[in-house]
């Protein structure tokens, strides 16, 4: 097909691939302050930087966030030890917040142009807590970009995702007198854990959108066989708890029967966990993540903690899953004479993208942009699970319609792994594919 370079959308193409060189330097810094969920405050405050600069409303801190909806927080030691890093780290005072400091991270930037749609595109920006591969063939060590905050790596791209949501938030104020409508652009923290997304969802942020757009960068594969698969579905729902038991210390070897054992009731609930029975209408999970407990080898432990996970291949079955992993682990508890607290620190729904928006988006990629090939199977199945989720379903519970996309790119090692890295060539593409999808929505005729 020949492709017709007048048109908005290979101007959005042509100035994608000009931002380029920023691009790959902002996903290199990104990349080498890697932060985890709600730790997110120097990439937070960089991001808030660069939207203000270009003229956004940006909502930050308690504005994004609601306080009573986050989910796994880390410290208030751990939080306030970064925070100060954070200062060494090309971050001044006053970008720092009181309620940055406190993991208020993330971002909304909102350009109104007027009466029309509300087009809402969200982007992660969370790293996972593990530690960069330290070899000198991995790139990023070579070429001066592996992360220098300790435990802290971008392995699943979400340094990607932040760069193409600001690009796309350059491009978007540039041609914004071609626009209608209200745009939104989401800067997500905690994606990692399903941590995020429901505070943000509870806030009302998604309750007067009409298209929701999320993105993935993902490698090659079958059914991801071109530069974009349009759709997704089939995220597992999953709910993540910290489980806590408290027991009664004492002597061993002198008075065992004074004691209650809050190792051995951790122990029976584990063993439990994996005996739930499988669910007839759909595929179920359950891990023990891990399991801390006890003080000495002639002490009763008086304290344990184990971090779990259910998974369900829709939310009835992941409800079933947590109704079940609660009554063995209370059981378990009072098997031994303790006490179990039981947290969730994180959770998302199945979800499914509206086949009238991964179509639309289809034939736009196939008619505007031909230089991109949409996927053989443009509307392709996920494992694992999003809390993007949350959002699509609150969308779609009104009317609205939301896509969950990929967009391929060569990987060095697969995601979630020390030696994850990509082809930044990928970074025009997204920036490019969103601009093009927003557009397409919310262009003047």
């Amino acid at each position: 097909m020949e492709i017709d370079k007048n048109s908005i959308y290979q101007e959005f193409a042509a100035e994608a691939s000009a931002m380029q060189a920023r691009s790959v330097a902002l996903r290199r810094d990104l990349h080498r302050h890697s932060e985890t969920g709600w730790l997110e405050m120097r990439t937070t405050a960089i991001i808030v930087r660069r939207l203000r600069a270009l003229g956004y409303q940006v909502l930050t801190g308690r504005e994004v966030c609601l306080a009573s909806a986050r989910l796994g927080l880390p410290d208030a030691d751990i939080m306030a030890a970064h925070a100060e890093a954070v200062l060494q780290q090309g971050v001044t005072e006053e970008e720092l917040t009181p309620d940055l400091r406190e993991g208020f991270t993330g971002a909304i930037a909102i350009l109104d142009c007027g009466p029309g749609p509300v087009v809402a595109l969200r982007f992660d920006i969370d790293a996972l807590g593990m530690v960069e591969c330290p070899e000198s063939t991995h790139r990023p060590t070579r070429e001066g970009f592996a992360s220098v905050n300790a435990g802290m790596m971008h392995a699943c791209g979400h340094d990607a995702h932040a760069t193409i949501g600001l690009g796309v938030a350059e491009l978007l104020m540039k041609h914004r007198d071609a626009l209608h409508g209200t745009i939104k652009l989401i800067f997500q923290p905690g994606e990692e854990g399903g941590r995020g997304a429901a505070a943000i969802v509870a806030h009302g942020h998604l309750d007067d959108v009409d298209y929701l757009i999320g993105n993935h960068i993902a490698p090659t594969g079958a059914l991801d066989d071109g530069d974009v698969t349009p759709g997704t579905y089939g995220s597992l729902a999953n709910t993540k708890y910290d489980v806590y038991y408290t027991g009664t210390a004492a002597h061993a070897g002198g008075f065992p029967e004074r004691g209650q054992n809050a190792l051995l009731a951790a122990a029976q609930a584990s063993l439990g966990l994996y005996a739930i029975p499988r669910h007839s209408a759909g595929i179920t999970r359950v891990n023990v993540g891990t399991l801390h407990a006890g003080t000495g080898r002639n002490v009763i432990p008086d304290r344990a903690k184990m971090e779990i996970e259910v998974r369900g291949e829709t939310t009835e079955i992941n409800e079933y899953m947590m109704q079940q992993a609660e009554q063995i682990c209370q059981g378990a508890a009072t098997m031994h004479g303790c006490r179990c607290e039981m947290k969730i620190e994180g959770r998302g729904e199945s979800q499914h993208s509206d086949e009238a928006l991964w179509q639309r988006i289809a034939t736009l990629v196939r008619t505007e942009l031909p230089q991109y090939r949409v996927s053989s199977t443009p509307n392709a199945q996920n494992w694992g699970s999003e809390d993007i989720s949350l959002m699509m379903n609150r969308v779609q519970s009104h009317g609205g319609q939301a896509t969950y996309m990929r967009t391929m790119t060569d990987m060095a090692s697969e995601q979630h792994t020390v030696r994850f890295d990509f082809d930044e060539q990928v970074l025009a593409r997204g920036i490019t594919l969103f601009s093009a999808i927003v557009y397409d929505l919310a262009g003047r005729a």
